[in-house]
């Protein structure tokens, strides 16, 4: 594995077990500098549902409920189980809700509004 996808592939780690990192303290744990991590997580946001927060005492956080280690259901299996939801029995509809919530990927919101994940 390259060195960039190593140190990518440790950001996510890291990310998930702190859940909200600096720019600068990246920067300083991966020995590279801010704008090698700006690109990084660039990148990794493809992937992972992260949010950036600019200003004094922002940084980057990772969206509520997602963790490295837990899988999600791809987005045309969550539309199709969501479109067969409303045809299923009140007990297996509750069922059905039950499982979107574990596994579906969660949505980052922003002022209560969701928006889309990436």
């Amino acid at each position: 594995m390259s060195k960039i996808l190593e140190r990518r592939q440790r950001i996510i780690e890291e990310l998930s077990f702190r859940r909200f990192a600096t720019y600068r303290e990246l920067s300083e744990q991966f020995g590279v500098s801010k704008d090698t991590i700006r690109n990084d997580i660039t990148e990794i946001s493809l992937s992972v549902p992260l949010i950036t927060i600019a200003g004094n005492g922002g940084g980057i956080r990772v969206a509520d409920g997602w963790y490295l280690s837990k899988t999600y259901l791809c987005d045309e299996d969550e539309e199709m189980l969501r479109r067969m939801l409303p045809g299923l029995q009140p007990e297996d509809q509750q069922r059905m809700q039950h499982i979107l919530s574990v596994f579906a990927k969660p949505k980052i919101t922003k002022g209560g509004q969701a928006i889309e994940s990436k």
